[in-house]
């Protein structure tokens, strides 16, 4: 028997990000949930190394490439209808659940419980939990960075998008530390030249 579940996933590629702004440069699922994957590995390694945490950094990673798995059956929802009100941000949660359900129906069953604890976790572990935590900073770090991005390449289409994702970014720094080092550390290398980054020590 034939099982839809990689052939689906494989059509992250063609999900743009994004779709209400107008855009330097597309973003596609693929390319944010790479960028959320290695983001989010680096912040448990830093965890780990730095604050005494015993996170599974590669299970961040793999997290990270799924966390918005979902939308390839749902498309990008728009951060100001998404949370325009508790009531269609709940709403929407349960259209994202059933998404995933769909998905992870698409594989055998012998297979479906190791994918279905990294879609939805798998215990009450409390460094799973804190390290679940770590991927969504990575994904507000993914979203940031695309906005410095293309407030570089002189679009002022995402400013607002830039200053109210900051603020949330910093927010989170303020409760995790791993979040505010790789700020310090690594976010004020984006934007440099591809020769300013080969040149630095």
């Amino acid at each position: 028997m034939a099982y839809n579940f990689f052939a689906a996933i494989s059509r992250m590629k063609y999900i743009e990000r994004w779709a209400l702004m107008r855009n330097s440069r597309e973003e596609t699922l693929s390319e944010h949930s790479l960028e959320v994957a290695m983001i989010a590995h680096a912040l448990c390694i830093i965890g780990n190394v730095r604050y005494g945490h015993k996170m599974h950094a590669e299970k961040a990673a793999l997290i990270g490439i799924y966390h918005d798995a979902s939308e390839i059956i749902t498309g990008d929802m728009p951060t100001p209808v998404k949370y325009y009100n508790s009531n269609i941000r709940s709403a929407y949660k349960d259209v994202e659940n059933i998404a995933d359900e769909k998905l992870l129906n698409k594989l055998p069953d012998d297979l479906k419980p190791e994918f279905t604890g990294i879609f939805k976790g798998d215990g009450d572990d409390s460094e799973d939990k804190y390290m679940r935590r770590l991927v969504k900073a990575a994904d507000k770090l993914s979203a940031l960075i695309k906005c410095m991005e293309e407030r570089q390449a002189g679009n002022s289409e995402f400013r607002t998008a830039e200053n109210s994702i900051r603020k949330k970014v910093d927010e989170m720094s303020r409760v995790f530390p791993e979040v505010r080092d790789f700020m310090d550390e690594f976010l004020p290398s984006y934007g440099k030249t591809l020769d300013e980054l080969n040149n630095d020590a």
